[in-house]
């Protein structure tokens, strides 16, 4: 990437320059700099901003760490190497890993969990069956440890279907109506989207089966897999960067991080 591909020699490039490179706009890169994101700034005589292969392999590990880390733990790592604590960057990596790790885990006990209640006749004898007439939303909130508006949202959604008791109006929560709400807690716990629990419910009423249980579970865990792997290419993005080897990329940063990577760019960085 020389001279003529960027408008300038590659120890010249202007803030345009390095914003196109990423998609983002002039000022980004101007606030990338101003909040430690990227390393400090040659300056022209003009008073103009260049910006050469170090800021390049900078914005590279930032982006690649947002994608795998989430925009703030990005953050933090940069502006910590440039500070020169590269300890504390590495701590905030460490702590990614570990986060992602215990996501698994939970994962793995929500799906046996999940399934045992799937598994539940709803009519089902013992002590924590509900009575017949059924429980009243503040009683299910408090057995899930939820508020009852968290309930009536779940339910304004399509998610639960209380019924309604002719003589006050009060919302009754059946057997089938805990284990749903049992059901929806858990899974809002590890983070599906309320579009994704529905056909779960929906599939598990109509066939009394599991089987969109099993696919949303495997959905999750498919996930998890592709942000550990995000998280290990940005790692590796990162080592280059701290060791000044080259970053080995040509100017197609934005396909690279665009649709498999992060949300949009907030647009603005943390002061220090």
């Amino acid at each position: 990437m020389k001279g003529d591909a960027m408008g300038g020699a590659e120890e010249g490039l202007r803030p345009v320059d390095l914003a196109r490179l990423a998609g983002v706009s002039t000022q980004q890169i101007r606030n990338y700099v101003d909040a430690g994101v990227l390393p400090p700034v040659r300056w022209t005589p003009g008073g103009h901003r260049r910006f050469g292969p170090r800021h390049r392999a900078a914005l590279l590990a930032y982006r690649a760490l947002a994608r795998g880390f989430g925009w703030e733990a990005a953050q933090d790592v940069m502006r910590a190497v440039h500070s020169g604590e590269v300890a504390a960057a590495l701590e905030v990596v460490d702590a990614g890993h570990h986060a992602l790790h215990e996501e698994r885990l939970a994962l793995i006990a929500t799906a046996a969990a999940l399934e045992a209640v799937a598994g539940e006749v709803p009519e089902g004898a013992g002590a924590d069956v509900p009575p017949r007439s059924g429980l009243l939303v503040g009683a299910v909130a408090a057995r899930l440890g939820v508020r009852a508006s968290v309930l009536r949202m779940w339910e304004s959604a399509g998610l639960l279907r209380p019924r309604r008791d002719p003589a006050t109006g009060y919302r009754r929560y059946g057997p089938a109506d805990v284990r749903d709400a049992r059901m929806v807690d858990m899974l809002r716990r590890n983070r599906y989207p309320l579009t994704r629990i529905r056909p779960v419910l929906d599939g598990l009423r109509r066939t009394g089966g599991s089987e969109e249980l099993r696919a949303a579970v495997a959905e999750r865990r498919d996930a998890l897999a592709q942000r550990a792997t995000a998280m290990l290419a940005a790692a590796a993005r990162l080592h280059r960067y701290l060791a000044g080897e080259p970053d080995g990329a040509g100017p197609d940063l934005p396909e690279q991080d665009g649709a498999d990577g992060p949300p949009p760019d907030p647009g603005w960085c943390r002061p220090a």
